[in-house]
């Protein structure tokens, strides 16, 4: 079966190694909306290895406090769905208490017409992003 997220970086990439890549999405309601991908299909976070599950949280932890660093969010939302696309995946999403959906999932119907909130600088994230993932 295809995958988009085997066939397609699945967004602007921001970050990778070996095991998994943060990309951004585009989505101008919601600016800062990342996701962290593994690089190889898998179907669910129980299906790898213990190693490399710590190794996939610490990236989406690095990604969360870049993002609340640079956009200083009410909340940052932290999501592995798969229903759609069962590949593991992690979406990273800062959110506002004025933005369309707050306090609902950014897949709910909206409540109001919310503010627009400026995207992060890509290279301003991946520098924190790279500074958030390198040892103390």
């Amino acid at each position: 079966m295809p995958c988009e997220l085997c066939d397609t970086p699945g967004g602007d990439i921001l970050w990778q190694d070996k095991l998994c890549r943060v990309v951004s999405v585009e989505m101008p309601d919601y600016p800062g909306f990342c996701r962290v991908i593994l690089n190889r299909h898998v179907a669910e976070m129980s299906d790898l290895p213990e190693a490399e599950q710590h190794r996939l949280m610490h990236v989406v932890f690095a990604l969360e406090t870049a993002l609340r660093r640079l956009m200083h969010p009410d909340k940052v939302n932290l999501a592995s769905l798969g229903n759609v696309v069962p590949h593991v995946h992690w979406h990273v999403i800062p959110r506002f208490a004025d933005d369309a959906h707050f306090p609902q999932p950014i897949w709910a119907v909206p409540l109001r017409a919310g503010m627009r909130h400026s995207a992060p600088d890509r290279e301003m994230l991946r520098t924190a992003l790279s500074e958030a993932l390198s040892p103390a």
